[in-house]
């Protein structure tokens, strides 16, 4: 089973799950969301598995800073995708994708489906 592990380096909550995934023996690859340019196709997917609520960090820093006509973009399906590869620290992480799952965050019920 091939497992990809989509964030940021210098993500905590990221470098958290690659240790626990890679003491599980799930030996995940690694992608840095914002270096990869081929992340801005597999948005689009991420969006349809996980959802729009799912996807979207309205936690963070960046959404603060956001002005309230992007703010506005999260809200249309249409422009999401778009705004989420403008502004990548607005996925929320670390996305996880194993066959044919995506999971985002690393919480109990992600930590469960991966057997961690």
């Amino acid at each position: 089973m091939i497992l990809t592990v989509y964030g940021l380096k210098t993500c905590e909550t990221c470098r958290k799950a690659m240790t626990a995934l890679g003491e599980g023996g799930k030996n995940p690859a690694f992608v840095d969301i914002r270096a990869e340019p081929s992340v801005s196709g597999l948005i689009p997917q991420w969006i349809r598995a996980v959802g729009e609520a799912k996807i979207i960090n309205r936690a963070s820093m960046t959404w603060r800073k956001l002005s309230d006509a992007d703010k506005a973009r999260a809200d249309d399906p249409s422009k999401l995708a778009a705004l989420l590869d403008e502004h990548r620290t607005l996925i929320k992480r670390p996305v996880i994708v194993t066959g044919g799952q995506v999971h985002t965050g690393w919480t109990k019920d992600v930590k469960a489906a991966l057997g961690v």
